[in-house]
């Protein structure tokens, strides 16, 4: 499912913005509302927020105050307002804004159930609401999900997709490619009340808001504290300011509701704040504190900020851990969502859940939250995940493993931007380390060669290529580097790059893949080109080079035929669409799929057992199953990338990828 033409339902702040993030990326959508002045207000807001998207390149000299204008206007004339449905008959995907109350929601997915065509997803971004609920109405629960903005939509980089009892994997894998294509960063996670970051984020302020009431502490005492503690991106207290009292009390009592008031506190300061109409900066300011700054949340009392700091941060790894326990997200996109949903930058100091807890030691966390426990109550009590790593011995980054794995190099190593790391019984594992997205820069398949070439000397049978990345396998080529070289050049550096991989594919040394998060254009290449692909369940594969006016370099049009079949592989290389970790291991370009936290354990286990098997059987096998990626074929799909990339396309799809802009490909 491709969204060519997209709609917003509810004009308001929130609509008007998530608006503005599809027309700026070049997609029709239509925007509507009950009245012609909430859609106009909603028109305004997305003027409003391009032109300050835009005011800092021309402070900057990038653009001129004309070409300012000229791209705002570019993006409202892609704006349709309207009052009726009548725009919405041949849309592709609709996002609904209306307040969160399900009843109302309910009245416009069954209007819109019957105003758009049988295809199109219908999603929600509903920051609490049961999305299984919502889609009931409809006559298609299948193509019903959440698609969750995190506010200011212009400026949070998260989408959380939220799959129903009854969304289909398609809605999702839709939904994924559309936030991608909106230059948003999705996480998949299951339906339960707050998702991913809100139900971490209220459980751990719940917390500050029960010491808060229970010993009347004083709110600024509490956000200068926590503030300078370094353990959050904005103060707790003018945190709830920004985002609207009233929207935090809303999730706060429908995980009261759901989980019971003990795990999640309720102040009654905050109830009596939404009551009497102050909400925060939506209210002009009034709200915990008011527009001169002053507290009305009532408390003088010092708090004690390092017990409140160790509360807050303890109640939101307990609560990290019950999504990953219940199946909820992985681990990976837990983490992923607290960085791109509520700012927990690791390169500022803040770290997410499970980073924070691999690098404090998990055994340290264990004993912590024990101690919590007897202190606090049931609340605290240590998840069965981390008693279970724990007894395991993975402890964290200091023993090479805990919820993530992390690289322990050998001493001397034979290049700088592949680590290789020797294990027992003849497994090896070179780690991709490129920051930031590990992508493949001639200095990459150089260095490459050298792990190669140490790998072969050093008489390794099994080879686990692996990400030093968290978040990611390899997102591809470096386009930067591919621009700044010469004809002579780039063959050469595909060349090279096609002839390592044919040493491995000849090889018997057997490789294995470890695909975390993204694998795509090269990177999913580089998966293809090892003897087997063992994929986390957050990882995505995709070819997107024809997004691009180019085409696949690395074997991606030979050895993908050669896996998933010649059909599946040319819709992959043709519409350039992400596909799933499911998705692939229905396909089979994915061997297995594991949850994203036993990815390593999975791939030493293949490993250990490959690297026992005889080496010249092996070799044998590999090399009479080569299947379509044939040497002919290889050097066709040479002379071909070489021919698409000197075209006009090409220079027009890497420039408007490099401007972060739509392409404009003319066939030249």
């Amino acid at each position: 499912m491709f969204v060519k033409k997209a709609a917003v339902v509810g004009a308001g702040t929130m609509g008007g913005q998530i608006a503005q993030t599809i027309a700026g990326a070049g997609i029709p959508v239509v925007l509507k509302d009950i009245s012609e002045d909430l859609v106009a207000a909603g028109v305004e807001e997305a003027r409003r927020v391009s032109e300050g998207q835009l005011a800092g390149d021309v402070k900057k000299g990038k653009l001129t105050d004309e070409q300012a204008s000229a791209s705002v206007e570019q993006v409202l004339s892609l704006i349709t307002p309207t009052t009726s449905y009548a725009p919405f008959a041949d849309v592709d995907f609709v996002i609904e804004a209306v307040p969160e109350r399900m009843e109302v929601k309910q009245a416009v997915f069954a209007e819109l159930d019957a105003a758009t065509p049988g295809r199109a997803v219908l999603a929600s971004n509903t920051s609490s609401l049961s999305i299984s609920e919502i889609a009931e109405v409809t006559l298609r629960p299948e193509n019903v999900l959440g698609f969750h903005y995190f506010y200011p939509a212009s400026l949070m980089p998260l989408i959380e997709v939220v799959e129903g009892e009854q969304t289909s994997e398609e809605a999702i894998a839709c939904a994924v490619a559309f936030a991608q294509a909106i230059r948003k960063q999705p996480i998949v996670c299951g339906e339960v009340p707050g998702f991913v970051v809100n139900r971490i984020l209220t459980s751990g302020m719940s917390e500050i808001w029960r010491e808060q009431e229970q010993r009347q502490l004083s709110i600024e005492a509490i956000d200068e504290g926590i503030g300078a503690a370094g353990v959050v991106p904005i103060a707790p207290y003018r945190l709830l300011n920004l985002l609207g009292l009233d929207t935090v009390l809303h999730v706060a009592e429908h995980l009261a509701e759901s989980y019971g008031p003990e795990r999640f506190y309720v102040p009654s300061a905050l109830r009596q704040l939404v009551a009497d109409g102050r909400l925060g900066a939506k209210t002009g300011g009034e709200g915990v504190y008011d527009p001169e700054g002053r507290p009305n949340v009532p408390g003088q009392a010092q708090p004690d900020v390092g017990e409140l700091v160790q509360l807050l941060s303890l109640k939101s790894f307990v609560e990290a851990c019950l999504l990953l326990e219940e199946g909820v997200a992985s681990h990976r996109d837990i983490d992923f969502g607290m960085m791109a949903g509520a700012g927990m930058d690791p390169r500022r100091g803040l770290m997410p859940p499970f980073m924070k807890a691999d690098a404090e030691g998990l055994d340290e966390v264990l004993n912590r939250l024990s101690a919590a426990a007897e202190r606090h109550g049931e609340r605290f009590a240590p998840p069965r995940i981390l008693r279970r790593l724990v007894a395991q011995g993975r402890l964290g980054t200091a023993s090479g493993q805990g919820f993530y794995a992390y690289p322990r190099p050998d001493e001397q190593q034979p290049a700088e931007r592949l680590k290789l790391e020797s294990r027992e019984d003849g497994v090896a594992i070179a780690w991709l380390s490129n920051p930031p997205m590990n992508a493949l820069s001639p200095e990459v398949v150089e260095d490459f060669e050298k792990v190669w070439q140490a790998v072969v000397k050093g008489g390794v049978r099994a080879l686990i290529v692996a990400s030093a990345n968290p978040m990611l396998f390899c997102a591809g080529a470096d386009i930067r580097a591919f621009t700044t070289m010469d004809e002579q050049a780039g063959r050469q550096l595909i060349d090279r790059a096609h002839d390592l991989f044919a040493e491995m594919r000849a090889s018997s040394v057997t490789t294995i893949a470890a695909v975390n998060g993204l694998a795509y254009g090269g990177g999913c290449e580089l998966a293809m080109a090892c003897d087997f692909r063992i994929a986390a369940r957050s990882a995505i594969f995709g070819q997107p080079e024809i997004k691009l006016g180019i085409i696949p370099g690395f074997g991606g049009t030979q050895r993908l035929p050669a896996l998933i079949g010649a059909a599946d592989a040319l819709e992959m290389n043709l519409t350039g669409e992400p596909i799933l970790a499911g998705e692939a291991l229905a396909l089979r370009l994915a061997n297995r799929v594991v949850a994203d936290h036993e990815l390593l354990d999975a791939c030493l286990s293949w490993a250990g057992r490959l690297a026992r098997q005889a080496p010249k059987a092996i070799a044998e096998i590999k090399r009479v199953s080569a299947g379509g990626a044939t040497a002919a074929g290889i050097e066709a799909e040479k002379a071909a990338f070489a021919a698409v990339f000197a075209s006009g396309d090409a220079k027009e799809g890497i420039s408007a990828f490099l401007q972060k802009r739509p392409p404009r490909f003319k066939g030249s």
